[in-house]
Formats: structure tokens, sequence, C-alpha cells
């Protein structure tokens, strides 16, 4: 059976993505602080804010893959803070870095090697990948550094058959962004209103891009935009 270990599935996109998966046979294992609510997860605890938080879960996350060799990794989990590039300190750009960036890249050195071909190494980003938003300066700045990595990885694992992509979604109705906006109704429907169909994205929706990605080696290297059309 195939395995998918995904990291942040507590709530929004992780948790509509886990469902989804888990309704497709996959064993899926949750990577968080929090457990996710889909039943049948496999939950391992863990501060991806932590630098050595593989080294405590290591053990536990190769016994829940058991000999599994068919591997989806999917690096969800984000932290979105506001701030401004002219007043916040190093140490909360680094913070952000380390679960935003870093910690993908050490789950990477753990996993990639276990992998076979068919595997795949999927990255949620952001529209703010490519482009930056006031107030949003060490957000921005992680998801850029997400989509260089997609691409350093698809460059590094030519030839082993395992595929990559980064899916950006544009504003999607979850808790981080309602927490973002401070819990806004008004705030929440202007920025739906800022895609051509004047809604927010479902975390479901995500979900299913992040699926196609998975089944598709054909986007190794890609950015997918799923954001409704950005206006």
């Amino acid at each position: 059976m195939p395995h998918l270990v995904i990291t942040g599935a507590s709530a929004g996109i992780g948790a509509a993505t886990a469902e989804l998966f888990k309704k497709n046979d996959f064993d899926v294992v949750n990577l968080s602080r929090k457990p996710c609510p889909v039943a049948g997860v496999t939950h391992i605890k863990c501060d991806l804010s932590q630098p050595d938080f593989v080294h405590s879960i290591r053990d536990e996350l190769i016994n829940a893959l058991g000999d599994s060799t068919q591997i989806t990794l999917i690096h969800n989990a984000a932290l979105l803070i506001n701030d401004n590039i002219a007043s916040t300190e190093s140490e909360q750009l680094r913070r952000v870095l380390e679960i935003n960036v870093v910690a993908a890249s050490s789950l990477n050195q753990i996993l990639i090697p276990r992998m076979s071909s068919g595997s795949s190494v999927l990255y949620v980003g952001s529209t703010l990948g490519e482009k930056a938003v006031p107030n949003s300066f060490t957000y921005a700045t992680s998801k850029h550094a997400v989509i260089g990595m997609m691409r350093a990885t698809c460059q590094d694992l030519v030839g082993s058959g395992i595929h990559t992509a980064c899916i950006c979604p544009g504003f999607t109705d979850t808790e981080m962004l309602r927490e973002h906006v401070g819990g806004s109704m008004e705030a929440l429907e202007a920025v739906g209103n800022l895609s051509a169909y004047g809604r927010l994205i479902e975390p479901e929706e995500i979900a299913s891009t992040i699926k196609f990605a998975c089944e598709n080696p054909v986007v190794n290297g890609t950015i997918i935009h799923a954001n409704l059309g950005q206006i």
C-alpha cells in the first residue's frame, strides 16, 4: 500500500489532503503538533520549528512506513505572520524559515533515500512564492525559497523516477487565513473578491490539485497555480 507523509495535517489544506488520500487507499502519516482529525491517520507529534525535530521522530516515522517504498511526501506546514521588513527581527525570520523551508529539507534527507520510482515530493507554496504583498515579509520570503527548493529537487532527482511539483494556492478558506485577517468576515469577503470567481478557495479544491500532481509525473519541476484566477 502506498504511503503519504504530510506535515501540518491538523487543519485546513493539510487535513483535507489527508482525508482525500486516505479515501484513495493511502496509509497516511501526519507530522505536526496537533493530531489530524481524519480517522485512521497515524499522528507523529513534533514541532517543526525545532532544528532537531527529525532526530526525535526518525525511528517512529520509519516504523510507521514499514517496508513501503512508494511514498508521497507533502511539505504542507507553514507559519504565516503579519510582519514588515523594516521591523522584523532576524530571529523571527529564522523561525519562519525553520518551519517553512528547513523542516522540508530535513524530511527530504530521511525519506528520499527510501523512495522508489513512482514516489513524489510535493511542496505546498503560495501565490506569494512569486510576488509579495505588504506586511507578509517572512512568509513571502520563505515561499519564494520553497519554489527554489522544488526546482532543486527536480534537478537533483533526475533519473530516479521520483517527481516533484509546487502547488501554489490562492486565498483559501483556512484557519490560518482567518487568523491572518483577525477573524473579520468583511476582510474575508474582500479577499475572496480578489479571485475571478469572487470567492475563497475550499481546502478540498487544493487537496484535489495536490492529488493530481501526485498522480502525474509529467508535472515534474512545475509550479501549479491554484488560485481561481486572481484579479
